[in-house]
């Protein structure tokens, strides 16, 4: 029997590191598993000692939020680059966000002309939209719906009130289907702002202040508890505080579906130590938080995060370029960027890298959208969604990313390793120097039926 392509090196399997492995790839998916000789093939690839991981799974991501629809294309160049073989992308698109059928046909279109990578989708649900429109979503595949208690956008991402929230958590409880959110209290942050406005406060040492962790925690907890009610599943995209991760265990504790995500620009930045560096180039929101860099690795290691993402932006650098931080745009790239920085973070620290990277950017984001186990782990039977591992230093450069954005908070550190090869479905994607698929090779994929609760 000759397979379409066999990759050896050091397989990352769910039972753990199997050395001089070979994985069999056929009709895009993982035929076979084995170690000693491998069987023939039409390609073969040594990966010699390298590690071959599952394909990275980015559980947030913002590839439409400038460009709209055909950013899909720089956003997945740079994903499959990164390691990344499926975003799950957010609904906040430019112009319009994806809160209906016909908007979810227009990108799933978009997905089959531009995608690099595997793209599935959050939906979303606008001020006074009925409920009634979320079924036909999850019937075309979403993975998940968002909202948010802050209005940045009052055409492109609203305030939802308390109220509706409540509806939709009721329209999704009899569902598997995570409603996401958006944490922050949009009476604290105005508020706020505007005192720091008034005191002529206005730089990237303001930005935490003025959006407090009290209106991310009154947010979080009000949001948490209206899935209670419902006894739906609330899921808070982005924690910045370990007090963030108590509120949500302590719902869990209590019987609820309750989870919480982080993102990893804040386990690596401080604004108090990268703050004068960097100014509105770490620009989040809600904000990176002062002091919190060691908590939130405990709280990985402990297993109180869901998964890490990236919450990858696609803005460009010029709207950073302002003469306040409370002008300046929020959020920063981050795909190509987020499997290094965490592999190296977690390997600093003393964890066991290989295994928590796997865990936290593969398997669990894979079984929370609903991938699992066609995506998230080498086993037969799964797409071959695979990326290769060197342990091979770089110093970060943006200005050789594929994002088009070429700009990061993260210019200038060193990272432990490096994405050597990408494979999405079994076909060369990132050979370690360029993107070597082509726009329409990612699929858009739906939601599956693997569950976090």
């Amino acid at each position: 029997m000759t397979y379409d392509s066999v990759i050896r090196g050091t397989a990352v399997l769910p039972e753990g590191t199997l050395d001089s492995a070979w994985i069999a790839i056929r009709d895009g998916r993982i035929a076979a598993i084995g170690t000693g000789e491998a069987p023939q093939a039409t390609e073969t690839f040594d990966a010699g000692s390298d590690l071959i991981i599952p394909g990275v799974i980015d559980g947030q991501t913002h590839a439409c939020s400038y460009g709209g629809l055909p950013g899909i294309r720089s956003t997945t160049r740079s994903a499959v680059a990164g390691g990344i073989t499926t975003i799950v992308d957010m609904p906040y698109d430019n112009p319009d966000p994806l809160n209906s059928l016909e908007r979810l046909d227009a990108k799933v279109a978009a997905i089959r002309e531009h995608a690099h990578s595997n793209v599935a989708l959050y939906g979303t649900v606008m001020p006074g939209q009925s409920v009634e429109e979320i079924e036909p979503l999850i019937d075309g595949g979403v993975v998940a719906f968002k909202i948010s208690t802050f209005e940045s956008s009052p055409t492109r991402f609203p305030r939802i009130s308390s109220t509706q929230t409540l509806e939709i958590f009721s329209a999704l409880a009899d569902t598997a289907i995570p409603l996401g959110v958006h944490n922050e209290d949009q009476e604290i942050v105005r508020a706020h702002i505007a005192a720091a406005k008034a005191a002529g406060r206005n730089g990237i040492e303001a930005h935490s202040e003025s959006r407090p962790p009290a209106a991310e925690m009154a947010a979080t907890a009000q949001f948490l508890e209206l899935g209670a009610a419902a006894g739906a599943h609330a899921h808070i995209v982005h924690l910045t505080t370990t007090r963030g991760f108590d509120l949500v265990e302590n719902y869990l504790n209590d019987g609820y579906r309750s989870t919480g995500e982080l993102c990893v620009h804040y386990l690596w930045l401080d604004p108090e130590i990268d703050g004068p560096e960097l100014g509105a180039k770490m620009k989040v929101n809600p904000p990176i938080r002062p002091g919190q860099i060691e908590a939130l690795w405990d709280d990985v290691a402990s297993g109180r995060v869901a998964f890490v993402s990236s919450d990858h932006s696609s803005w460009p650098i010029d709207n950073k370029f302002t003469a306040s931080i409370f002008d300046a745009g929020a959020g920063v790239p981050g795909l190509e960027t987020l499997l290094p920085a965490f592999y190296t973070g977690a390997a600093t620290r003393g964890y066991d890298a290989v295994a928590l990277t796997v865990l936290q950017l593969c398997e669990r984001p894979a079984k929370f959208f609903g991938l699992w186990p066609m995506k998230g782990a080498l086993v037969i039977g799964a797409d071959a969604d695979i990326a290769i591992l060197k342990a091979e230093k770089q110093v970060w450069d943006s200005s050789k990313a594929h994002d088009e954005l070429c700009w990061s908070p993260f210019d200038g550190r060193e990272f432990s390793v490096r994405v050597a090869r990408t494979y999405v479905g079994g076909k060369l994607a990132w050979d370690g120097n360029a993107v070597v698929n082509a726009p329409g090779d990612g699929q858009y994929v739906g939601r599956g039926t693997s569950a976090w609760f």
